[in-house]
């Protein structure tokens, strides 16, 4: 390579780099804001952990937590939609657990305003765990180490729900991705991201405005959208009724996006090409669609320059 040009590409990715600007960074959990204004313990932490892949917190004892948000597959289940613990199947995507302790609203359609409550909702959920507290409860207090662990942390309140929340909420809360290629990136080491990475960033910002919802250092603005996928789903209007809320959902963070397929609230696609080519065409409806997805004009080589920053998101965490 040439000077002329490798100078050229120095001043590209500085460049690339400031006009990021100051909205996406790098998460720091010095940032978190935790219920009880201070980190959990260790043992706390340790806690929520064993909940997260323990089975009988599911009714027949088949299914934990790490069932459908399994580490080895980006804390996703691989599959379009999820199956419950009954063999049932169930109505929308398994989200990813990335990063959620910067979260302020859980859930696709935002039903769960807390991770603590996040938490719960799958537990007791008649399509998911099927496992109703009063049910639950009893069983944990059979097992000396959850009795013993249970009072150590919390007192004489011992196991409950809202302790049992708490306990998982405070190991999701440690699931951080903040050291991909990107993140380095960030933090000046400008070889960490290739070429095609780095004007997959700057489409990312400009021509594709991905930035409109996929903001911040986690890559969601924490909103609502109507994608324009037109399955039928009513999404967000369940909760909060109206015609700007049919059909949408929330915006996921795309930390770790490569792990997490397939992707949307329906599971629809199969790729993160395949999801950049859906937004390059504008979605499939226009009926109560966003203003902001409309056709990107994309060529083949941004598409695949665009694809190739998403995967430069990657690092997986456990």
């Amino acid at each position: 390579m040439s000077l002329k040009l490798f100078v050229a590409g120095v001043v590209f990715a500085g460049a690339a780099l400031a006009a990021f600007g100051e909205d996406i960074g790098t998460p720091n959990p010095a940032t978190i804001e935790y219920p009880d204004g201070k980190p959990p313990s260790k043992t706390e932490v340790e806690l929520g952990r064993i909940l997260f892949f323990d089975n009988r917190l599911s009714v027949n004892q088949e299914q934990s937590c790490a069932t459908c948000h399994n580490p080895n597959l980006g804390f996703g289940d691989g599959m379009a939609k999820g199956i419950g613990t009954m063999g049932g199947g169930l109505g929308r995507n398994t989200p990813h657990i990335y990063n959620l302790a910067w979260n302020s609203i859980f859930m696709w359609d935002g039903r769960k305003p807390t991770l603590e409550e996040q938490a719960l909702g799958p537990i007791e959920s008649a399509g998911e765990m099927n496992m109703p507290l009063d049910s639950l409860l009893p069983r944990l207090k059979k097992v000396a180490f959850y009795q013993k662990t249970f009072e150590q942390l919390y007192g004489k309140s011992g196991i409950t729900g809202e302790n049992l929340g708490k306990a998982v909420a405070a190991f999701e809360r440690t699931i951080v991705s903040n050291n991909s290629d990107f993140d380095k990136y960030m933090k000046g080491d400008k070889n960490a991201l290739t070429a095609n990475s780095i004007r997959g960033m700057e489409l990312f910002k400009g021509k594709a405005s991905c930035v409109q919802c996929h903001s911040g250092p986690n890559f969601t603005d924490e909103s609502f959208h109507n994608i324009g996928l037109g399955d039928g789903d009513i999404g967000r209007s369940k909760i909060v009724p109206g015609v700007t809320t049919k059909g949408a959902f929330k915006t996921p963070g795309l930390r770790n996006a490569l792990l997490t397929a397939p992707y949307m609230h329906n599971g629809s696609e199969a790729t993160l090409e395949a999801v950049v080519r859906y937004y390059n065409k504008g979605g499939n409806t226009a009926e109560g669609r966003d203003k902001i997805i409309k056709p990107l004009n994309l060529k083949e080589s941004e598409i695949q320059d665009l694809v190739a920053f998403l995967g430069s998101l990657t690092d997986p965490v456990l």
